[in-house]
C-alpha cells in the first residue's frame, strides 16, 4: 500500500516545528513560492526554511542533502542550503524533513535579468566548480538520484511514447535520442546536482547568488546539468555557458537526449502549469534545433 501523505501545508509545518524544534516555535512560517514538485517549503521567520518531501519516492532526499550539502557547500563558489535540523515523521507526517538556512535571492523564473550572457557564464562556472569537487564517495546513479548522473537509456523509452504521443515529428525525436544513447561518460564520475532549472537558482542583481534542490544530485555524468540551455538559455546566450562549462560533443548529445526526455513527460501530463508547458515547449523547439545545426 502506498504511503499515505496528509496535506502538507503551513499548519502541519508549524505543528511539526513546535514537537521537535520548540525553540522555534513562535516564529511565523509561510509557504514558500513557487512550490517545487519533490518537497514542499516553508519560510520559518526570516533565516530559516523548512522542507518536507511531498511523497514517498522523495523521502530519501532529505537524508542525503544532510549528509552532503555541508561538504558541498564547503567547496562551491555560491551559496547551497546548509541543513540546521533533521525532522523526524511525527503527528501523522510519514517522512524525515529538515530545517535549514534560508538564502536569499529571486528564483530565476521570476528574477529580471538584464545581462543573460553574464547570467549563462555564472550557472556555467557554478558547473565548472562542482564537477571539481572531490567525488570519491558520493552517492551513485540510481534511484536515490532518481537515475540523473546515469545512462541516458533508463529514460530513452518513456522519452519515445511520450513525444509520439504528443505527435512531435519522429525522426528528428528518434534522431536525437539515437545520438544521446550512442555514447556514455567515459571519464572518472564526476558531481552532477540533477535538477539545474530555472526555479532551482537564485539570482541577486542579475547574478547567480545561489543554488537550490541538491535531491536528485550525486556523482556519475553531468550531461544531465545541461538541460538548462535549453529550457532556459537562448540559441545567443547557449554558446557562451557551452564555452565556459566545458563539456564535448558527446555530452551535449546526451543532454539533448535529457532535454526532450523532460519536455516529453512534462508535456504529456495533463496537470502541468501552463508556464512549465511553455519552458518545456521551448526547450523541445531549442534541443531539436541545436540538434539539426550539430
Amino acid at each position: 500500500m502506498a504511503t499515505v501523505v496528509p496535506d502538507i501545508d503551513a499548519v502541519l509545518a508549524a505543528r511539526l516545528i513546535a514537537d521537535q524544534f520548540p525553540q522555534w516555535a513562535a516564529l511565523p512560517i509561510v509557504a514558500a513560492s513557487p512550490q517545487g514538485w519533490d518537497n514542499r517549503t516553508f519560510r520559518l521567520g526570516d533565516r530559516l526554511a523548512v522542507r518536507l518531501p511531498s511523497a514517498e519516492g522523495y523521502a530519501h532526499q532529505v537524508l542525503k542533502e544532510s549528509r552532503w550539502l555541508p561538504y558541498l557547500g564547503k567547496h562551491l563558489p555560491v551559496a547551497v542550503p546548509k541543513p540546521i535540523g533533521l525532522g523526524r515523521p511525527a503527528l501523522g507526517y510519514p517522512f524525515a524533513w529538515s530545517v535549514s538556512e534560508w538564502l536569499d535571492g529571486q528564483v530565476l523564473s521570476r528574477a529580471r535579468v538584464l545581462d543573460d550572457a553574464a547570467l549563462a557564464t555564472d550557472i556555467a562556472a557554478f558547473l565548472v566548480e562542482l564537477r571539481a569537487v572531490p567525488a570519491d564517495d558520493g552517492p551513485r546513479p540510481g534511484p536515490d538520484t532518481a537515475y540523473r548522473g546515469g545512462a541516458f537509456a533508463h529514460y530513452a523509452p518513456e522519452a519515445r511514447t511520450g513525444l509520439r504521443s504528443l505527435g512531435v515529428p519522429s525522426s528528428a525525436v528518434e534522431q536525437v535520442i539515437d545520438e544521446a544513447l550512442a555514447s556514455q561518460w567515459g571519464s572518472p564520475p564526476v558531481w552532477f546536482h540533477g535538477d539545474v532549472a530555472a526555479d532551482n537558482i537564485l539570482v541577486a542583481d542579475g547574478r547567480l547568488a545561489g543554488v537550490l534542490d541538491f535531491g536528485c544530485s550525486g556523482v556519475g555524468d553531468p550531461a544531465c546539468d545541461l538541460v538548462i540551455a535549453y529550457t532556459y538559455l537562448t540559441d545567443e546566450t547557449r554558446p557562451v555557458f557551452r564555452r565556459v562549462v566545458g563539456l564535448d560533443d558527446d555530452t551535449w548529445r546526451r543532454a539533448r537526449g535529457w532535454a526532450v526526455w523532460k519536455a516529453a513527460v512534462t508535456l504529456a501530463d495533463p496537470h502541468a502549469p501552463g508556464l512549465r508547458r511553455t519552458e518545456q515547449e521551448q526547450a523541445l523547439r531549442s534541443a531539436l534545433r541545436d540538434a539539426a545545426a550539430a
